[in-house]
């Protein structure tokens, strides 16, 4: 049975029943479960929580028509749990909607701002303003950002960046700024039509060029890469022709995607052949899912994803079981760079095993530990207190 069988076997009309047959380790014979068929919600906000007693963790992983309200739930839980400060995730988000864009932001900027405006060639400009009291207009806010954040998540860190509501933490973002339009024609086709670009309100436009040509503008980010912006911030070329100064007299850069506040590196600390493999060959994952199917039992002595991340420990025993897992899956052991990687992978084994037991809520605690990014935003937000 493939794929495409599956899933015409399990979908059909809301409220309809399907039995499906599973099989559990420990029982000879396979289980039914009748599930009712519904639809199948696809969040955008992956996580919310409170890291200490005062800040807080939204990560949102789109910008979609359910954005900006899964946000205001997100936001009034951590209130309600003592929320002063907010690290705001938008790593390797690439953007969706302008109305949640501008809805979100909306949310971190008092009074009257202009938020975002679209300008073209053969099109007026058009502004996008503040019009409402937001949730978090006060308290100390950080936004993450790296390569992978893009359209959406650029307008909302260059409105926060240009009003000097927060600071930007992480890479350059992607610079994609462009506005299109589409037309439907008579066959049913439809053609789009880049008609304006996006500006951040101090005027920067969030599109990078394609001055050098379209293959060097689908090469970019690569070659921010083989220069080194990604390791080193002295590496990054900044245009003093578009050089613009915020209203509290901060120094920002336009030329394309948002610069952070402060640069952080990517990671290349754990970086070796052997955990490439690991993860090429999907090893974490399959073997988190064997070791929860196997520990279901052992595993109930924890309360919830808090006790988990405080008394679970992947030692020793744990780790020569992985590697033996691995090597089964074609993954050869290379004992010196295994040395390197095993910080990074004792965490993300326990993190893939606490996301199959408490989803997200589950996971991010955990990988933040090693998150140097994510580190840094608590380090400014703990420093400024």
């Amino acid at each position: 049975i493939n794929n495409e069988k599956v899933r015409k076997t399990l979908r059909g009309k809301v409220g309809t029943v399907v039995t499906v047959s599973v099989y559990r380790r420990g029982h000879i014979n396979l289980i039914d479960f009748n599930i009712t068929r519904g639809k199948i919600p696809i969040n955008s906000v992956d996580v919310s929580y409170m890291i200490d007693g005062q800040t807080g963790f939204i990560k949102i992983s789109r910008f979609s028509s359910t954005t900006y309200d899964e946000f205001i739930n997100a936001i009034e839980k951590l209130k309600a749990a003592g929320l002063q400060s907010l690290i705001l995730g938008l790593r390797g988000n690439p953007g969706g909607f302008l109305d949640a864009a501008t809805a979100l932001s909306d949310e971190f900027l008092g009074g009257r701002k202009l938020i975002v405006y679209t300008a073209g060639k053969a099109r007026p400009r058009t502004n996008y303003h503040t019009s409402i009291n937001g949730h978090f207009e006060e308290g100390k806010l950080i936004i993450l950002i790296d390569e992978g954040s893009a359209s959406a998540s650029e307008i909302v860190s260059g409105a926060v960046q240009d009003w000097d509501r927060g600071t930007i933490v992480g890479r350059r973002s992607f610079g994609k700024g462009l506005v299109q339009e589409q037309s439907v024609l008579p066959d049913g086709s439809a053609l789009r039509l880049t008609i304006a670009r996006y500006y951040t309100p101090t005027g920067r436009s969030i599109q990078k060029p394609y001055n050098e040509g379209v293959q060097a503008y689908e090469e970019e980010i690569l070659q921010r890469f083989r220069h080194g912006e990604s390791l080193n911030r002295d590496s990054i070329h900044l245009n003093d022709s578009l050089r613009y100064v915020t209203p509290a007299g901060r120094i920002v850069y336009g030329g394309g995607g948002i610069m952070p506040d402060v640069f952080v590196p990517a990671a290349t600390t754990y970086d070796t052949d052997y955990l490439d493999h690991l993860f090429a060959a999907g090893a974490l994952s399959q073997f988190a899912y064997n070791y929860v199917d196997r520990e279901r039992k052992s595993l109930a002595q924890y309360s919830g994803a808090g006790d988990f991340r405080k008394r679970f420990e992947a030692d020793d025993k744990f780790m020569k079981e992985f590697t033996a897992f691995a090597d089964k899956l074609g993954v050869s052991y290379v004992d010196s760079q295994f040395r390197r990687s095993e910080p990074l992978l004792r965490v993300q084994l326990k993190a893939y095993i606490a996301r199959l037991l408490w989803q997200n809520e589950g996971l991010y605690p955990i990988l933040h530990e090693k998150d140097a990014t994510f580190r840094k935003a608590l380090s400014l937000i703990h420093s400024a207190s």
